[in-house]
């Protein structure tokens, strides 16, 4: 079942890019999230999605809201890619593709590729952006704008 804008970010767990259990309650409910869904790391949109939202991290802290990214790479791999572009923000572990599942991302080219989907939810954790597309770049300046009208239209 697919997530949609009015929907309630769901409760997950996985491991964080050091090993630890992350558990969305502790987030979801107490800040504005963006969690976005990525296909693989290390691959040139990816890197260019991860590296976009690292430059544009403190703009969203500022605001109040954290990034989360998540793919089906290893805790390793995450670990390697999060150390090497300097990644300020939480990549998860879904290896088993469950989170993804949870929140109904799509795959693209007969399934073959993993979704890249990005939501943003307001502090309360009711989903108020969902952005599909495989432009990786595309994604930071769409987020970024519905975490503002968030936080200033309430």
């Amino acid at each position: 079942m697919e997530l949609k804008v009015g929907d309630k970010i769901p409760n997950f767990k996985a491991k964080d890019t050091d090993g630890n259990d992350f558990d969305s309650q502790n987030l979801v409910g107490h800040k504005p999230l963006v969690i976005y869904f990525y296909p693989k790391d290390n691959t040139p949109g990816c890197t260019a999605q991860a590296c976009s939202f690292r430059d544009q991290y403190e703009d969203f802290k500022d605001l109040g809201a954290e990034v989360i990214g998540i793919s089906s790479d290893s805790v390793a791999s995450h670990q390697k890619f999060a150390s090497h572009y300097k990644l300020p923000f939480v990549l998860l572990s879904d290896g088993d593709k469950k989170i993804r599942k949870l929140f109904g991302v799509p795959s693209y080219v007969f399934g073959l590729i993993p979704g890249r989907v990005t939501y943003v939810a307001d502090k309360e954790g009711k989903i108020i952006m969902i952005f599909d597309s495989i432009k990786a770049g595309n994604h930071i300046p769409k987020a970024l704008e519905a975490v503002k009208n968030s936080i200033f239209l309430k």
